[in-house]
């Protein structure tokens, strides 16, 4: 008989997934592709507490990293929203935050900016750059994760979803998670000794639900998706100010770099939009892998 189960970690070889509020370790079909955290499966009983995945049932988003190959590896399944935590120390990278949001607009994922220890001091520039991501419709939340600033707002946003912090490293994710998970580390422990098989480990990603509703999907690491499954048009229609000037452009396949008659390009040097997210967006288009070029 097949009951339905929500994948919460990777385990060793085994994957903890949840079904009735207990947690069972269960291995998968070979046939299956990879199993992500957030998915919803089909499982099948096979002993105590240990089971088979099945089926993996349909998936409204997959958010998934580079690997071998060139191939991507599943990472995170049926993200409704993804924060991009960034802080002005270290200094804010704002082409991976680019990057970021350039999966999510083509992943069909919401996307939202999180400025942590914003009791350091404040950047004039960084904040021109915020007013750019506002304008474009992204929220934006300011929190503290050291004196809980705005962290009860952030957490409401987080309720009746399935959240995802991104962010380089050294900006705060692992304090604001156990900001809005208490209980995290007694949860991780509780997990491990449950499924009495493999050690959980912290590089991989792991769901937690959140006290007052919502779940939260954390992932260590800095790449934990890269542009890897993205092509040059799918990093264009990425940037958000640039959707509606697609259609304009002289010529199908424009690169909306010196090309004649690109009407992104001429959005930018007349202050249209960004220019700063323009030259990002070069950037980003030099670091394509050069089999999406």
């Amino acid at each position: 008989m097949l009951a339905e189960g929500l994948v919460i970690a990777h385990l060793g070889q085994g994957i903890a997934v949840e079904h009735a509020n207990k947690i069972v370790l269960c291995q998968t079909l070979r046939r299956l592709e990879t199993v992500a955290v957030g998915d919803k499966v089909l499982w099948s009983q096979t002993g105590p507490d240990q089971g088979r995945i099945e089926k993996i049932l349909p998936r409204r988003s997959l958010l998934a990293r580079p690997s071998r190959s060139d191939k991507t590896r599943p990472v995170a399944a049926n993200i409704d929203t993804v924060f991009v935590v960034f802080a002005v120390e270290p200094y804010c990278d704002f082409l991976l935050l680019d990057q970021y949001l350039a999966i999510c607009e083509n992943m069909n994922i919401a996307a939202a900016l999180v400025l942590n220890k914003i009791d350091l001091a404040k950047s004039d520039s960084i904040e021109k750059e915020l007013a750019d991501y506002q304008n474009l419709g992204y929220p934006l939340y300011r929190v503290s994760a050291i004196d809980a600033t705005g962290v009860d707002k952030l957490k409401r946003a987080l309720k009746d979803q399935v959240s995802m912090f991104a962010g380089q490293s050294g900006v705060g994710k692992s304090s604001l998670t156990n900001a809005i998970i208490p209980d995290k580390a007694l949860k991780t422990n509780t997990l491990s000794t449950i499924t009495k098989h493999g050690r959980h480990t912290t590089t991989a990603a792991t769901l937690y639900h959140i006290n007052g509703g919502g779940d939260l999907i954390d992932s260590p690491g800095v790449a934990i998706f890269g542009l890897a499954g993205l092509s040059e048009p799918q990093l264009a229609y990425g940037y958000r100010e640039f959707q509606p000037l697609l259609d304009h452009c002289q010529f199908n396949n424009c690169r909306h770099f010196n090309d004649k008659g690109c009407a992104v390009r001429v959005a930018a040097e007349r202050n249209e939009i960004s220019m700063t997210r323009y030259q990002r967006f070069l950037k980003l288009r030099e670091k394509m892998p050069a089999t999406y070029s």
